[in-house]
């Protein structure tokens, strides 16, 4: 059976939402689910808390050696088991690792500029896998090992944009769908209006006119390239109820993503 990769952020995306429940239920019918999440907010959150101001280049998140740390615990920890215990409560069966758990996300750094920042050089999806055939529902959190010039000896954590993980990850395993759950109803055109479908040119061109900005970009970049390997990918508005079903479902509001 084909799986479907789910990213969502770190925490519940509104008050209607029906991540949870859904998420259980499409476990119970016997769909294969590998769940990706970020957290941002509740990074910066503990970062402010120990004195660090959270910056970004390119939407991602600047990451020196402090910020490390903080990010390693609270998504890898904090934000991961909170997602795990949500979904049990609702019945679902979930498993938390990192990409650090079994070498699934090997990594390197991105751009110094960035700090300790990854670039994915790798995906090993066999120990999420094994999770799924065992009944659970893996969810996974972006820190990964470190690794330099080849070498498979541990130099230290990596945080690797949640958006880009979740895109390498579907197309590693030649998932069906890609769904992004977030808190917009998709890409906003220059009136403020959902785009339904979206090529890579036309991507690119909004980016370049800066149309899409920030945080959109990579989730963009990850859906683009899942389309590339024949995964259907969609950025819809996860605060509605029922949107993770209509989404697995090839249907409802969003953003769609084709590999023209």
């Amino acid at each position: 059976m084909s799986q479907t990769v789910v990213k969502i952020g770190g925490g519940a995306l509104g008050a209607a939402d029906t991540l949870f429940s859904d998420l259980a239920d499409l476990q119970k019918k016997g769909l294969e689910i590998i769940v990706v999440h970020g957290g941002g907010n509740v990074v910066s959150e503990w970062q402010k808390r120990h004195g660090v101001e959270a910056r970004f280049v390119r939407g991602l998140r600047v990451t020196d050696g402090l910020s490390l740390e903080v990010a390693t615990a609270v998504l890898a920890g904090l934000v991961n088991k909170e997602l795990v215990a949500s979904i049990a409560v609702c019945g679902g069966r979930a498993v938390g690792v990192s990409g650090v758990d079994g070498g699934i996300i090997k990594a390197e750094v991105q751009d110094s500029e960035l700090g300790y920042v990854g670039q994915v050089t790798g995906v090993d999806a066999r120990p999420l896998e094994a999770l799924v055939r065992s009944g659970c529902l893996p969810v996974l959190s972006p820190i990964a090992a470190q690794q330099r010039n080849g070498s498979s000896k541990w130099k230290g954590f990596l945080n690797v944009n949640a958006d880009t993980v979740a895109g390498e990850l579907a197309s590693a395993i030649g998932a069906s769908n890609l769904i992004f759950l977030t808190d917009v109803e998709g890409i906003l055109d220059e009136n403020g209006d959902c785009v339904s479908s979206v090529s890579r040119d036309g991507a690119q061109k909004m980016i370049e006119l800066g149309v899409i900005t920030t945080g959109m970009i990579p989730k963009v970049e990850a859906c683009l390239k899942a389309a590339e390997s024949g995964v259907q990918a969609i950025i819809t508005d996860g605060r509605r109820a029922g949107a993770l079903l209509e989404a697995v479902e090839g249907r409802g509001p969003g953003t769609w993503f084709g590999n023209d």
